[in-house]
């Protein structure tokens, strides 16, 4: 019907992207998708990093969350 709405005490306008799991649902609204979108890209390539990383016997500690040696790592591998 294209009139916003109220869900659960969060407004809902015409527009905003829906986005759900297993884990509960956001609403986000369409100006600021593309940038949500992106940081959820970045944070799931950095966490394929780490998970690489531990499963090739980095320590836990450090290695997740992420220490400063961690992340240097990580932006070398994505330099290249």
């Amino acid at each position: 019907m294209q009139v916003p709405i109220g869900c659960a005490g969060v407004p809902v306008y015409p527009g905003d992207i829906i986005v759900g799991d297993e884990e509960g649902v956001v609403c986000v609204p369409r100006e600021l998708a593309a940038e949500i979108a992106q940081a959820a890209v970045d944070q799931e390539e950095l966490e394929e990093f780490v998970l690489a990383e531990i499963d090739g016997d980095a320590p836990v500690r450090g290695t997740y969350p992420p220490d400063e040696a961690t992340l240097a790592r990580y932006r070398a591998q994505q330099a290249n």
